[in-house]
């Protein structure tokens, strides 16, 4: 994970890999609140969908016949965005000038970018649910904002204590991702709404275990599931039945160590290999562990709680183990 924010790197399978590799971790043209009753007393009681600076963005792509200046997006984006988009700016975007290089360069991006600019009314609807059920699962949940945007290209976007924000170009090209566009959107931001809970998303660890990392990715695409229906990287669930006994014997393997190069953040990968298969595994860890768990809301918590010493106990005490054994397969050569 990237510290101090997750990034949302379009070299990810999810905003996982969208989303998220360990070498870190004012005046609106439209306001758009969702409003969610909450159970939960602790809770925030509104959860805020902001998509306004995606309509600031193409209303100055249109004004300027599809070629902005950077002086162009510097006043009619930047300067009347929101802070997250200025934020974002400064850490994924770079300047204006090189957003205007960007459409200058990449035009099918950005008209890409627009047929999803469609599919966010009905997308701030269901996250604004996912986000209620968060609630009513995890009463200890925060609820900071959710910031739809436009960046470069470069970025799926980034998580942090501030809230969750998602490049809309990004996420709409991650066509290895769920094949309906709603679908895509609303998975993966309740999957970064996760990590916004969890502790050892917030902290900077140097080298940490692959099998920790899993589990920070498992339990976000877990309870992602639980609050919206879907796991984000579903499409590795599919790519992995029948492969399930050589790649869990390989994760095993290299569990102990800190190379996540084959498992986290490398990429949607191929048919011969899918990337990012750690979060499937953490997935599978998450959900057995939680499943044994004689009081299930005390087991979400401790899963999302994982810290780099409680990585072995909560793997043991799951009960997972790969998906074979010496006596079904002999089979030991790497997926």
């Amino acid at each position: 994970m990237r510290l101090p924010f997750r990034e949302l790197s379009m070299q990810r399978a999810s905003i996982a890999s969208l989303l998220f590799p360990p070498d870190v971790r004012r005046r609106a043209l439209v306001l758009l609140l969702v409003i969610v009753p909450l159970q939960a007393a602790s809770a925030a009681g509104r959860v805020v969908v902001r998509t306004d600076d995606v309509t600031r963005f193409f209303s100055v792509l249109d004004a300027s016949g599809g070629l902005p200046s950077a002086e162009d997006l510097r006043r009619g984006y930047l300067d009347v965005g929101t802070d997250a988009l200025r934020s974002f700016t400064d850490s994924r975007i770079g300047s204006m000038e090189r957003l205007a290089g960007a459409i200058q360069d990449k035009p099918a991006l950005f008209a890409k970018a627009r047929t999803c600019e469609a599919a966010l009314p009905g997308v701030r609807a269901r996250v604004a649910e996912a986000l209620g059920r968060l609630g009513t699962l995890l009463p200890s949940a925060r609820f900071p904002p959710v910031t739809v945007l436009v960046g470069r290209g470069n970025s799926g976007g980034v998580t942090t204590e501030a809230g969750v924000v998602i490049g809309l170009e990004a996420l709409c090209n991650a066509d290895w991702m769920q094949p309906d566009v709603g679908d895509r959107f609303v998975h993966l931001i309740a999957h970064e709404y996760v990590h916004v809970q969890q502790p050892g998303a917030r902290s900077e660890v140097e080298q940490p275990t692959l099998l920790y990392q899993t589990l920070l990715e498992g339990g976000a695409e877990y309870v992602g599931e639980l609050i919206s229906g879907q796991t984000a990287n579903a499409h590795l669930h599919r790519w992995a039945q029948g492969r399930e006994c050589a790649l869990e014997r390989a994760f095993v393997q290299d569990s102990r160590g800190t190379d996540l190069s084959q498992w986290l953040y490398n990429g949607p990968g191929d048919d011969a290999r899918r990337g990012d298969l750690g979060y499937w595994i953490g997935y599978r860890i998450a959900r057995d562990y939680v499943s044994r768990a004689p009081d299930r809301s005390k087991a979400i918590a401790e899963l999302l709680d994982v810290r780099p010493a409680t990585a072995n106990a909560l793997l043991e005490a799951s009960g997972w183990r790969p998906a074979c054994t010496a006596a079904t397969s002999t089979d030991t050569q790497r997926p």
